[in-house]
């Protein structure tokens, strides 16, 4: 990333700017150099740098002022050029966004080893936030809504409007099987299996008492559920309340 990175040199000062605006790019990186910080602000927008160079004492809109101005758009490394050496100005850029400073007088060695650094850690970041982004894709949505019920299948959590209901894991476990699958008629060994486990071996009862403890926490009239619906001769069915059919049996 850093053979073709773009920086952009922030200097008024021409007898710095030059040997380090050559100096970069015998490096191979792209670079643009502007005398102001309102040259500077143009060339940010127009360029989007990998990186930025920026002098305090510049004429007009000093280095500061940039870069409160750099932060309220962009979240491009920013590396601050100071002949002072007062700790307040250098706490001070820093709060207002910058990611390192360098005092002057520095050796071009010195400078580049700040750049490679800085650009590196840009690249990782970049790379984490692909992944995260990739990551982030490839995961389900973490909040189901079905009419007045969310589950937050992250946290592990139920609400009914804005109650919360308590749960336990299998409870929860089953109840999040059921509404992924709303409105479809799942058998009873197949709930198992795919809550229980296609190795457990128990009473496949079991099954009828956790849907008779979701029914109770969720509200549902034993004699006519309105979540958890009964499919004779079969196993159940999750629907919303408004779309609960005649055809509903009720609890086992």
């Amino acid at each position: 990333m850093t053979e073709k990175a773009t920086i952009l040199l922030i200097e008024d000062n021409r007898e710095i700017a030059d040997p380090l605006v050559f100096g970069l790019q015998q490096e191979g990186y792209v670079v643009h150099h502007a005398l102001t910080g309102e040259e500077g602000l143009e060339l940010a927008q127009m360029h989007h740098p990998d990186l930025i160079l920026l002098d305090i004492m510049l004429p007009g809109m000093d280095g500061f002022d940039v870069c409160r101005r750099l932060r309220a758009t962009s979240g491009t490394p920013i590396l601050m050029l100071t002949a002072r050496s007062q700790e307040l100005d250098r706490v001070m850029g820093l709060e207002l966004g910058a990611d390192d400073y360098i005092t002057k007088p520095f050796s071009f060695r010195e400078l580049l080893a700040r750049v490679r650094a800085m650009l590196r850690r840009r690249e990782l970041d970049r790379r984490e936030f692909n992944a995260a982004q990739a990551a982030t894709e490839a995961t389900p949505p973490s909040l189901i809504t079905i009419h007045d019920l969310r589950l937050d299948t992250h946290a592990r959590m139920v609400w009914k409007g804005d109650e919360p209901i308590s749960l336990s894991a299998r409870e929860f476990d089953l109840l999040r099987y059921l509404v992924e699958h709303a409105g479809q008629a799942l058998h009873r060994q197949e709930i198992l299996d795919a809550v229980w486990g296609t190795d457990w071996i128990g009473d496949p009862r079991t099954l009828d008492v956790h849907i008779h403890w979701l029914r109770e926490k969720l509200g549902d009239v034993p004699s006519n559920p309105c979540y958890i619906q009964t499919v004779r001769g079969y196993g159940y069915r999750f629907v919303a309340p408004e779309d609960h059919a005649d055809d509903a049996t009720t609890t086992p």
